[in-house]
């Protein structure tokens, strides 16, 4: 290879981590706007405040429930027709419904528009991991992935700012970036994996693959299981800490708001951590199994807070944040366990499982909550997530340093 040749190719790895980190900025604005502009948007529609929890709960597992659906369905286009063609119709799909969103006046279309917005944003994360994972080498991967995630974990950032200017600016602003991001990804190059693979005979986008051999199987779902612990720390502790504050005496009224933004940061933050600390000891499984443990003394810690303020409550999200900061490094090991034919249906519909998994869980807090009351059912949720994510890490293999250049076999 000249030195011209591989000074291309170093800038056309840049490109495409480039690329892939602003649509994971994307993704993370969106998924986050709607729980920062809950309460205003839902009481400008006409919602009363009494309802505002609970319609604020239907509209985002509506949006969950989507993010499962376009998992599937961008996932099995990644790996039928291309890892490229994933980063161009997801974004699209999304842009269109976050402007629509910005016009909604009822709780069903506020509904139907959020799950449209969820089906497409579904495609980001795992189709930007996956092009990845296949271009860098396998000692450099661990960095590309974890720059991904460190720039795109600063869209809650952005969604916290442009939310103070309304929440219909919001969304329109959503929409606008996702068209920017559209643009930029005109000239992204394709996975080679891909391009081998796609010449082959073999099958390709299977969804069902994954439930016709038991091994394979088991591996899926332990991948989905050992990150349920970051959502229900960002979706139920943080999103709900006004909820929360009251049940533990905050002295001031906690802002959910700041409460994702600091939180956020912190999961940046941890994922460089978490990134460092899987390359210097080369193992994927032992970063995660400190992160999960990290995460349930931040969770005692947030639980077992007395006459908390706002000042206080934005430090503990942070902490909280950081000690789940290992979304890359989790997204990473998922996309590591599985033959190019079905690596994008496998790292796209993971984390939107993850994601989705909310939904079961805020029903289990939800039934906890009536009775053990809601600091308890915080203990109880934590608990009992961290235990089956730890489980299920024993049970994968190591792939830091892998070949990723196989395939699956029916």
């Amino acid at each position: 290879m000249t030195d011209a040749t591989a000074a291309k190719a170093t800038r056309n790895m840049i490109f495409l981590v480039l690329v892939a980190s602003l649509g994971y900025f994307v993704d993370i604005y969106d998924l986050l706007v709607f729980s920062i502009v809950r309460k205003a948007s839902l009481l400008d529609i006409g919602v009363s405040a009494a309802d505002v929890l609970p319609k604020g709960v239907f509209i985002i597992n509506v949006q969950m429930f989507g993010l499962l659906l376009g998992g599937i369905l961008w996932g099995v286009i990644g790996d039928k027709l291309g890892r490229i063609k994933v980063l161009f119709g997801s974004i699209l799909l999304y842009s269109i419904a976050n402007f629509a969103n910005a016009y909604v006046h009822d709780v069903n279309t506020y509904a139907l528009v959020r799950f449209i917005a969820g089906i497409g944003l579904a495609g980001e994360l795992g189709a930007g991991i996956t092009l990845v994972t296949e271009t860098l080498s396998k000692e450099k991967r661990g960095y590309g992935t974890m720059i991904v995630a460190v720039i795109g974990l600063f869209g809650a950032a952005a969604a916290v700012i442009v939310a103070k200017h309304g929440w219909q600016n919001a969304y329109r602003v959503g929409g606008c970036l996702g068209i920017v991001l559209l643009l930029l990804r005109i000239g992204t190059f394709e996975s080679g994996m891909f391009k081998n693979m796609e010449r082959s005979e073999v099958s390709k986008g299977d969804f069902f693959m994954l439930f016709t051999n038991w091994h394979r199987f088991k591996k899926y779902i332990y991948c989905i299981l050992i990150g349920a612990p970051l959502w229900y720390v960002v979706g139920v502790l943080v999103t709900l800490s006004p909820e929360f504050g009251k049940a533990m005496g905050a002295k001031e009224p906690l802002s959910a708001a700041n409460g994702v933004l600091y939180t956020y940061i912190g999961i940046a933050v941890g994922d460089i951590f978490a990134g460092l600390l899987a390359q210097v000891t080369k193992s994927r499984k032992l970063t995660m199994a400190v992160f999960l443990l990290l995460s349930v003394v931040s969770v005692i810690c947030y639980l077992n807070s007395k006459d908390l303020t706002n000042d206080r409550f934005v430090w503990l999200c942070f902490f909280m944040g950081c000690s789940v900061g290992y979304w890359a490094t989790f997204v990473t090991i998922a996309a590591e366990q599985f033959g190019t034919n079905i690596r994008s249906t496998v790292t796209t519909t993971v984390p939107n499982f993850v994601r989705g998994s909310l939904i079961p869980i805020n029903l289990a807090f939800g039934a906890f909550v009536g009775h053990y009351g809601m600091v308890t059912s915080g203990y109880i949720m934590m608990g009992i997530l961290t235990v089956i994510a730890l489980l299920s890490l024993s049970q994968l293999k190591e792939t830091f340093g892998k070949d990723l250049d196989y395939v699956e076999i029916s």
